[in-house]
This record gives C-alpha cells, structure tokens and sequence, in this order.
C-alpha cells in the first residue's frame, strides 16, 4: 500500500507577488502539476480545494492550492476591483515556482474567481500552461445573465475543462454549453447534478465522490 501524499506549506518570497499556499507531494509522481485558487469568498484551506488537492495527489500530481495576493493582503472579504491584475500575475508566479518541481505538464486552475483569473491570464499568455481546470467559472453576477464575463473567451486558446452545478445561480448549464463555443481550443464540460456555486462543499459539508468524479473527467480530457 502506497504512502499518502505529503502536505506543507509552500512559500516563495523571490517572486513578486509572492506565492503562498499548500504543497501536496504525492508518493509516486506522475511528473504534472497543477496550481489551483480560491474564490473571492475564499482561502486555500477551502473544503473544495482540500479534497480536490487530495484526490489529484493521490493519482500522481503534485498540487499548490494557493492563495491568491488579494487574500494574502487580508483574510477576509472579497477582492477590490483594482485586485485583478495582482492575482492574475500571482498565478503566473504559481506556475513558475511549480515548474520548477515539477518535470511534465502544468495545469492552472480554480474556483469560481480563481479560475476566471486564470483564463485571463491564459488568454494573454496562451503557452503559459498546458491546460485549465475551471469550476464553477462566474459566467455572470446572479440575476444579470446579460453582464456576461466572456469577452476574453475568443483568445482563450488553452485547453479547458469546466465543471459546474445545475443549479449555479452564476451560470446555468444551457449558458455554459453556448459560452465555450467563444473558445477557440478544446472545451469540456463535467455537469455536477443537483449543485449549486459551492458545488455542495459549503460549511463543513465534502461530497465525497465529487472530487474523484472532477479527476476522473481531468484524466480523460487530458490525456
């Protein structure tokens, strides 16, 4: 029986914005590794990153759940609209540090916020990762199905796979399937029945199979 994969905080202060997260070695390396943020509600201590973290170290990945400058500033509240920008190139940074761990593939992602982020950076930097993981990716603000957040969709030439609930008040799954089609690379979508933006981790709540389903579906669009 294998070990589990190892968890340590992770700094790097040579870089600016500094990276500052959570490292999950796994016990036998498939040689990627993925950078996965928070949403603007969060931290890297978020339930959903915990176990998504979990269950992609323990197929191999080594995994930075990190958090984002914006909260690195301050522990609470969410990010101000001058905060894009610094996130954004704390993500660039994330990338940086793993490619440096690790000897294959990098894959950028995260939740909601976090994972917008990282298609804008993605979409001025197409070859900056291998691939984007983006759950619950806030198409637009709850109610205002016109304020729509994919003007940057038509540059976004990176392989991406999106998950999101069926019941997601920033997106609904008929409005994800239309906006992918903006994207000029490989899109994917994995449908979480029945959840909502926090895809069923809020409070103390981890539906266990989710994480593994989310893996599952990495695998085989990655692959």
């Amino acid at each position: 029986m294998s070990n589990p994969p190892a968890v340590d905080v992770f700094t790097d202060t040579a870089l600016d914005p500094f990276v500052r997260g959570f490292l999950h070695r796994p016990s036998s390396s498939n040689h990627d590794g993925l950078i996965f943020a928070h949403g603007a509600g969060g931290n890297a201590k978020s339930a959903l990153l915990v176990a998504l973290a979990e269950a992609f170290a323990g197929a191999g990945f080594t995994v930075l759940r990190c958090d984002l400058p914006f909260r690195q500033g301050r522990s609470f509240g969410p990010p101000r609209p001058g905060d894009a920008a610094g996130d954004q190139a704390g993500l660039k940074n994330s990338v940086a540090a793993i490619r440096k761990i690790v000897s294959g593939r990098v894959f950028l992602g995260g939740q909601s916020y976090g994972g917008r982020q990282a298609t804008l950076l993605c979409a001025q930097e197409p070859k900056l990762a291998d691939g984007l993981l983006l759950t619950s990716y806030p198409l637009h603000p709850p109610g205002k199905p016109a304020q729509l957040r994919t003007q940057h969709f038509p540059n976004l030439r990176t392989s991406t796979l999106f998950v999101s609930g069926t019941r997601d008040p920033f997106a609904s799954i008929d409005e994800i399937e239309k906006a992918i089609q903006l994207i000029p690379a490989k899109t994917g979508l994995q449908v979480a029945e029945g959840a909502g933006h926090d895809l069923g981790f809020s409070g103390k709540k981890k539906p266990g199979a989710l994480a593994a389903t989310i893996l599952t579906a990495f695998e085989k669009f990655f692959s």
